[in-house]
């Protein structure tokens, strides 16, 4: 009996570790957060540029360099078909890419796949 018991509580408990995940919700206008490593080897859910647009307008290319970034949130739209699109900029004031100073994002997609984090 005891055995069961303790097996139940332990499944609880996990399912209330893995359900303290960020909910799209509680992100707001001036929120900071933290541009991670994509699943993927390319961002998926963060509407980068393409290579060729960011040269076009002078920048540089390299996407390593986004990693680990912070940036803030300073639009927040929600779409008729339910996603929750943000737009981002870095909290220094620079540009990403030295060309672009805000891209959009796929708020719920993005901090389920890891690609952005709450700090």
């Amino acid at each position: 009996m005891r055995i069961i018991v303790l097996a139940i509580l332990l499944v609880v408990a996990t399912t209330n570790i893995n359900a303290q995940s960020v909910d799209p919700q509680d992100v707001k206008v001036g929120d900071v957060l933290e541009i991670g490593r994509p699943d993927t080897p390319q961002f998926k859910h963060i509407d980068f540029p393409r290579a060729n647009f960011i040269i076009k307008k002078g920048g540089i290319a390299n996407y390593k360099r986004v990693v680990g970034r912070k940036v803030v949130v300073t639009d927040l739209k929600q779409r008729k078909d339910g996603t929750v699109v943000v737009k981002i900029k870095k909290t220094d004031g620079k540009r990403f890419f030295n060309s672009h100073p805000v891209v959009k994002a796929d708020l719920k997609n993005a901090l389920d796949s890891g690609e952005l984090s709450v700090l």
